[in-house]
């Protein structure tokens, strides 16, 4: 890995997107493939591959799963109003609930974006009651996502 940090970022060389690609098509690829298809050693992509982890390029690797097949039949965008100087703990605390599975700083009109599944009415119901009830949010405004066109979770290089 050609790594050099700027601002936050690590540069990569065309070997090192090559390699993410590889992994995007499929995480569980095996590294011989990797490299056969890449036409380079198998260190060489166990090196770059442990190099892109370590600097945190590489995170983890996991299933895609279809929430839909689990009974989430129910995803909601929630901008959240936090008083003032308390965004932080309020995200943390709101973060940990069942469901929730992103949240955001934001700029706008809302301090925080909040998005979770849910199995049904019922559930969104007692959450976003439970939202309300947070003693750091002021207010709330919930979005019902009616359709998915896209849900991407790889980062396309």
């Amino acid at each position: 890995m050609a790594a050099r940090e700027q601002s936050g970022a690590v540069e990569l060389d065309e070997l090192d997107i090559d390699i993410i690609r590889s992994l995007n098509d499929n995480a569980r690829k095996s590294f011989r493939d990797i490299a056969k298809e890449l036409h380079v050693s198998l260190t060489t992509i166990s090196n770059r591959v442990r190099a892109m982890e370590r600097a945190g390029v590489i995170q983890g690797y996991i299933p895609v799963i279809d929430a839909t097949k689990l009974g989430y039949d129910i995803m909601v965008v929630i901008g959240i109003k936090v008083i003032h100087g308390k965004i932080v703990v309020t995200e943390r605390d709101l973060a940990k609930e069942p469901g929730v599975f992103a949240v955001f700083d934001s700029t706008g009109e809302w301090d925080a974006i909040l998005m979770a599944r849910f199995h049904n009415r019922e559930e969104l119901n007692r959450f976003v009651k439970k939202v309300l009830d947070h003693e750091n949010v002021d207010r709330t405004y919930t979005q019902v996502v009616l359709n998915v066109t896209r849900d991407e979770k790889r980062v396309l290089v």
